[in-house]
This record gives structure tokens, C-alpha cells and sequence, in this order.
């Protein structure tokens, strides 16, 4: 078993949501297909993986309510899954700090993100949400 630095594992549990969503398959028979083709995968990106599909209803909820007036299927499939990662890892990733989650995304927003504005949209998502989950006023946000 391989051991990725965690932007690495973030983005490759990304890509492989990614892959569920346009598949229609879940992150055990994408993880299998990885492996027969000889790609390994590390502890933390299956973690990410499993527990983003395990929490997918929660997690789109947050989403949703934070994007109103959005359809889920109007953001590209790679960001939503950007923005997944990120909400699970604030939600249920206590030794990880919220804003550690939220500069993350923006990073690998800007690397593998469907459109140039992405970084901007995924910020702007996850900060109401660090700002909810932290209790600061908006005012106070940057």
C-alpha cells in the first residue's frame, strides 16, 4: 500500500469519485478496476472516497442548501466532487482544521477544476459553510 502525500490522495479520491459519478458505479468496483490495472491506492484516498459516497445524501444536502437557487447537476462533476471531499473532511475529519479543508479545495480547484473560475465557486461554496461550522460573521470572512 502506497502512502501519497494528502493533496496527492485528495485529488486522486476526487478523480475516482469522478469516475463513480460518470460510471454510475461505487468506489469499490472503480478501486477494483484501479488495481487490475496496477494503480495503487492509498489508505486516506479510499477513506476520502468511501466516506464521501457513504454520506453523499448529507454532504449534496449541505451543498444544496448552501447553492440556493443551483441544481446540483448545474456544478461540473469534478467540482461537485472537489466540494464533496472538502465538506466531508470539515464534517467528519475532526483532526483535520476546517480551513485546512477549505485551502485544499481551492488549490486542487485550481489544478484539476473544470473551469477557470472554479477556485472562486469553490471558495465562495465552502466559505459560508467554514463561516456556518465556525459561527463567524460574514463581515469577518476574506
Amino acid at each position: 500500500m502506497v502512502k501519497l502525500k494528502r493533496r496527492k490522495s485528495r485529488e486522486k479520491a476526487i478523480i475516482l469519485l469522478y469516475q463513480c459519478d460518470l460510471l454510475g458505479k461505487n468506489p469499490d468496483s472503480v478501486l477494483e478496476a484501479e488495481k487490475n490495472f496496477g494503480n495503487e491506492i492509498d489508505v486516506f484516498t479510499i477513506k476520502l472516497a468511501k466516506g464521501v459516497t457513504e454520506n453523499k445524501i448529507e454532504i449534496d444536502s449541505i451543498i444544496k442548501d448552501t447553492v440556493k437557487n443551483w441544481e446540483l447537476d448545474r456544478i461540473a462533476i469534478i467540482d461537485r466532487n472537489i466540494i464533496r471531499v472538502a465538506i466531508y473532511e470539515m464534517i467528519y475529519e475532526e483532526d483535520i482544521p476546517l480551513k485546512v479543508s477549505v485551502d485544499e479545495a481551492i488549490e486542487i480547484a485550481k489544478t484539476i477544476g473544470q473551469k477557470d473560475d472554479t477556485p472562486k465557486f469553490v471558495n465562495g461554496i465552502l466559505g459560508k459553510i467554514f463561516q456556518k461550522m465556525e459561527k463567524i460573521p460574514e463581515e469577518d470572512i476574506i
